[in-house]
């Protein structure tokens, strides 16, 4: 694990430098789901902080896990699953960033848990990019044209601070046209909400074309833990989780 770090690192730096862009604009978000909180105390002893789930009952166990752990530094916890809203209260509790904000009625009740639990929640909303045909909406998110106006809803949510923008890339094809036009969006989004500087786009096969794009995060997965325990995309936000 030590060795995957490594390349990873390696591959966002030579990435940002390629693009012009300075490597430590890029934050690596490591995606643990299926893995267990052993994998991630691993990583945490060699310097990875950021880690990411897609389940919150997942993300609830390890997080307690490994608080219970003295060896293991603070971690910053991130959800990058569908969420439900009666889920909403749990997530804030744990101080997670949400990335797949995608509706406004989410958006209101992670703000009620926040002004309930005297919290603020770090917020991306979730972008759908579209798929192949028969794949539309397969990866969640607002769609582009939506994205404007939630994201001005939780703006002005209490309790709730936007941080930016997510999405992953379509399947099959190349990535990069994808990303370019989350990027052009992301700009709308920053000339309305300055605070809104994230992107979190790219995972362990694209990273590459996301970091060219302009991102700011990278969802991380399977080039460093290795295979997964079980046979799932883990670093696809879209999780298995009704909606509500």
């Amino acid at each position: 694990m030590a060795a995957n770090l490594r390349d990873v690192r390696a591959r966002i730096d030579a990435a940002a430098r390629a693009a012009g862009r300075d490597p430590a604009a890029v934050a690596l978000l490591a995606v643990s789901k299926t893995h267990p909180a052993e994998a991630v105390a691993v990583l945490a002893a060699l310097g990875q902080l950021d880690f990411a789930e897609n389940r919150v009952q997942e993300l609830s166990g390890k997080a307690a896990a490994l608080a219970q752990d003295p060896a293991v530094p603070a971690l910053r916890w991130h959800l990058v699953g569908q969420l439900q809203r009666n889920k909403a209260a749990a997530v804030v509790r744990l101080g997670a960033t949400v990335h797949s904000v995608d509706r406004e009625q989410l958006a209101q009740a992670l703000a009620r848990a926040a002004g309930t639990q005297g919290r603020v929640v770090d917020v991306l909303v979730q972008v759908d990019l579209g798929g192949p045909e028969g794949e539309l909406g397969e990866r969640g998110g607002a769609p582009p044209e939506d994205v404007p106006r939630l994201a001005d809803a939780v703006g002005a949510a209490p309790g709730l601070r936007l941080r930016g923008l997510m999405a992953v890339a379509p399947r099959g094809g190349d990535p990069a046209p994808a990303f370019g036009r989350l990027a052009a969006l992301a700009a709308r989004v920053r000339a309305d909400h300055p605070g809104a500087s994230e992107l979190s786009a790219g995972m362990s096969g694209d990273l590459e074309a996301a970091v060219t794009a302009g991102a700011t995060v990278v969802r991380v997965g399977t080039a460093l833990f290795g295979a997964r325990p079980l046979a799932s995309d883990a670093e696809d936000p879209r999780g298995t989780t009704a909606r509500s």
